[in-house]
């Protein structure tokens, strides 16, 4: 049990400073407020957990360790539900509506697409 909380551990502190690089890219290069740095890795985590998921589920790879460290650890620290909603929180305090909305609605509805994109390459290898 301790062998895979270390995966685990190891995995989310590996995704949680992925994703911070990401915020500070989207900030600091591309000029973008930092709500949608969050849902660039809330993107790209949506992605690859479906395409881990799909590799998973019709191939043989990997232990069971290692799938726990990139799909609980990475992917789990890499996206995150409650800066998502901090974020959705913050713009409708400030009166930023149609922003909310908009985060919102595209971070569920890419998300969902990028699940299935995911899934779906794997399930044409």
């Amino acid at each position: 049990m301790i062998k895979i909380l270390l995966f685990i551990g190891a995995g989310g502190f590996l995704g949680s400073v992925a994703r911070y690089g990401v915020s500070r890219f989207m900030t600091d290069v591309a000029g973008v407020q930092s709500l949608w740095g969050t849902f660039l890795a809330n993107i790209i985590g949506c992605f690859l957990i479906g395409l881990l998921y799909g590799l998973f589920d019709r191939h043989s790879v990997l232990g069971e360790h290692w799938r726990l460290f990139l799909t609980v650890g990475f992917c789990g620290g890499f996206t995150t539900f409650s800066t998502f909603v901090h974020e959705n929180y913050a713009a409708f305090g400030d009166g930023r509506f149609v922003q909310m909305a908009l985060y919102a609605s595209l971070s569920f509805l890419v998300g969902l697409l990028m699940v299935h994109a995911g899934h779906a390459i794997v399930g044409k290898l």
